[in-house]
């Protein structure tokens, strides 16, 4: 079955200013991806790793990508297609708190 990486991007602000009864379901929700056995986590302090030539290993603390949310997590799922990818996501947290979900096809090689 296909896999998806997906990234969560969302602030408390939008989290806190949605119903609680919406933020619990959501919380739910990503429970039931979980048991079905979505990989989910929350984002911790990012590190850009650069070995230019393979000859100077470089790290820098931060993020390489940026947006006018945070990145508030990721979860790799599996689903027939993008359509049910997309629908999987759509009821999580930062989908519904406000924030956006973006979702990658992943090709496993």
């Amino acid at each position: 079955m296909p896999k998806f990486v997906t990234i969560g991007y969302g602030d408390r602000a939008g989290y806190d200013g949605t119903p609680a009864a919406v933020r619990n379901a959501a919380h739910a929700h990503d429970a039931e991806l979980r048991a079905q056995g979505a990989l989910m986590g929350i984002a911790g302090a990012p590190v850009q790793v650069r070995n230019p030539n393979a000859a100077k290993l470089e790290t820098a603390n931060g993020p390489f990508m940026a947006s006018a949310l945070p990145v508030a997590g990721f979860a790799v799922i599996e689903a027939a297609d993008l359509a049910e990818a997309i629908s999987m996501v759509s009821q999580t947290p930062c989908v519904v708190g406000q924030g956006v979900v973006e979702v990658w096809p992943l090709e496993i090689h």
